[in-house]
């Protein structure tokens, strides 16, 4: 991957990945995690898998990642970019459709208030 891509990656990676690797894999560890997302022949959802890949990465350092990790950020990316055009509406607290995007570390509810 080209170093101008690499940046772009890195900024909008960091961007859309609000959960901290510690806060991930606690998530991770839950029964609403692993109920969340497609499971192929009962197994891992990808974004459970996903989600396992991204912590990694977070705790990488920028150097030490290679092209696959960037192009994984990648898909990353364009994941939470879709799924958060598709909010339902009304609370999504305990919806699916937040529990699978936290799988691939972004909380929609991060920084909203406490009382909402």
């Amino acid at each position: 991957m080209e170093p101008d891509r690499k940046d772009e990656t890195w900024d909008e990676f960091r961007e859309l990945v609000n959960m901290k690797p510690a806060d991930l894999e606690k998530w991770l560890a839950t029964d609403a995690s692993r109920a969340a997302g497609q499971h192929k022949d009962g197994g891992e959802s990808t974004g459970h898998a996903s989600g396992r890949r991204i912590a990694g990465i977070l705790r990488a350092g920028r150097k030490d990642l290679t092209d696959d990790d960037y192009e994984h950020m990648r898909k990353v990316v364009g994941y939470i970019r879709r799924h958060l055009a598709q909010r339902p509406s009304g609370d999504v607290r305990d919806s699916r459709w937040r529990h699978s995007l936290m799988n691939w570390g972004h909380d929609p509810l991060a920084g909203e208030s406490a009382s909402r």
